[in-house]
């Protein structure tokens, strides 16, 4: 178990799928060595990491039609369709507490995908040095045009999943010779250049020319991991987790919400004994 990594794709609302199946593993006090999220992917793992069961559907389900928390007035103030200080400040510090305690106390090593929008590359940031106004996660969530840049040490950032959607080769370079991975797409999705990041890349490709070449490249990196999954999984290397059908990134519907958790949670739950054989724990 020590030389295996969780990974976490990200995909905004879909995301709670992964949700589901990280409370599965807080049940069976699963407690991964290594985690690298990338997106929400980061933000489904922060409340593995404090133990703290459905609260990322909660978080999702009882704030995703609230203006305050996802609204285009929130681009008057932040620029940004989501309220950037309600989502990251006061929702996990003051409406549904955070544990930070638990939280940092992890044993175990926790890893943030970022992208440097000067460079167009991936950072991986220590997400045990995340302030509680978690600047990290918004730094990984920041899709261009949607979010302004997150700066850090007087750096901007954006979304990590533009240079690393599923960072597997990270981890394998970090020495982990098997892999947990939990995706947000079916079997056999590949990714296309849609209009809305073409929109984007004009948009950003003035101001920041190497971040827009990595953007271009999205999809064939993207489509390149699923490769290495797939070959990772049927080499036995890698245990994987995939929603049964396509989910919506933007998903409304509470009801729908609650299912797409539950899809997750119910296929980790019957799968435990199986990833329990793959980690060799009892």
């Amino acid at each position: 178990m020590n030389k295996t990594s969780l990974i976490m794709e990200g995909g905004t609302f879909r995301a709670l799928f992964s949700a589901g199946v990280l409370d599965a593993f807080i049940d069976e006090k699963i407690k991964m060595p290594y985690v690298l999220g990338i997106s929400a992917g980061a933000i489904t793992a922060v409340s593995y990491i404090s133990g703290q069961k459905e609260r990322t559907l909660r978080v999702f389900a009882n704030y995703r039609n609230d203006k305050r928390y996802l609204g285009m007035r929130n681009f008057i103030k932040e620029k940004s369709i989501f309220g950037l200080d309600f989502a990251y400040n006061i929702v996990p510090n003051e409406l549904d507490l955070f544990d930070w305690e638990t939280y940092y106390n992890y044993d175990g090593i926790l890893k943030f995908g970022v992208t440097n929008a000067q460079t167009g590359e991936v950072e991986y940031m220590n997400g045990f040095d995340m302030d509680k106004e978690c600047l990290m996660l918004r730094a990984t969530c920041a899709i261009p045009v949607l979010f302004p840049e997150i700066k850090i040490n007087n750096i901007p950032y954006y979304d990590g999943g533009l240079a690393e959607p599923v960072p597997v080769q990270q981890a394998i370079d970090e020495g982990y010779e098997k892999h947990v991975i939990v995706l947000t797409r079916p079997k056999g999705y590949r990714k296309t250049v849609d209009r809305q990041s073409r929109f984007a890349m004009r948009m950003m490709r003035k101001k920041y020319p190497k971040l827009v070449a990595a953007m271009e490249k999205r999809a064939e990196h993207y489509n390149r991991s699923m490769e290495l999954v797939e070959k990772l999984e049927a080499e036995g290397r890698a245990f994987v987790y995939r929603p049964d059908s396509a989910l919506k990134s933007f998903e409304k519907n509470e009801e729908q919400m609650h299912r797409n958790y539950q899809m997750g949670f119910k296929q980790a739950t019957a799968r435990v004994l199986a990833l329990k054989g793959f980690l060799q724990i009892d």
